[in-house]
């Protein structure tokens, strides 16, 4: 039975890495990055470069609708080599299929060249085939250190499991929730289905991580 008055983000804290180890998990194994979509005030101040007032702009003003718009709040603090040493660290995942050019260089150690082969292979269908076409071009260590930086957005009607369960910030509960009204019809009918048991801002958060019906 369930209960619509159990708003908020009752899951928000759990498995903020959303680090999934099956072969088809969506978003990347989290080696340490944080999500400052998910991150407690104590854990975004401890990273270099946030002070009190832009940790209370970064919570005030999340989720962001993605990690130009969080770039761009951080830039109007911190200069170029501060933001350099800080989102090794602290980073907000991309969408492989939809990021521009100029977010994809804001992944640590991305350049010119290896943004052109995250491009090349669009549409990603899965991680999995991220590891394997990047794995062209640097060996598994560095594979799995840009992972954590990216995601393909999963399949509200047959994404499995293991993949919703990748999604940052995701648990058991909310699993049951995606998958209970199944098919979705539109990503209006996620909204509201999923807005019965988070809040609104939490909804455009998730809805990050999906492929519209």
């Amino acid at each position: 039975m369930r209960h619509p008055h159990a708003v908020g983000a009752f899951f928000a804290l759990a498995l903020i890495s959303g680090a999934a180890t099956d072969a088809r998990a969506q978003v990347g194994r989290n080696q340490g990055v944080v999500n400052p979509d998910l991150a407690s005030e104590a854990d975004l101040r401890a990273l270099p470069g946030l002070d009190s007032a832009l940790v209370a702009r970064i919570v005030a003003e999340r989720p962001f609708a993605g990690m130009a718009a969080f770039h761009a709040l951080l830039s109007a603090s911190l200069n170029g080599d501060q933001l350099k040493a800080l989102y090794p660290r602290l980073f907000l995942p991309i969408n492989l299929n939809a990021t521009s050019r100029e977010e994809i260089l804001l992944v640590p150690g991305v350049g010119a060249r290896m943004a052109g082969e995250f491009e090349e292979y669009r549409p990603y269908q899965t991680l999995q085939q991220f590891r394997r076409e990047i794995g062209k071009y640097v060996d598994s260590t560095e594979v799995a250190r840009l992972e954590q930086f990216v995601f393909v957005p999963i399949d509200l009607n047959s994404a499995s499991d293991e993949d919703i369960m990748s999604l940052p910030g995701m648990g058991r509960r909310m699993l049951r929730e995606f998958k209970e009204y199944r098919p979705y019809q539109s990503i209006e009918q996620f909204r509201r289905e999923i807005g019965k048991y988070v809040n609104a801002r939490e909804v455009a958060r998730l809805e990050q991580y999906v492929r519209r019906p």
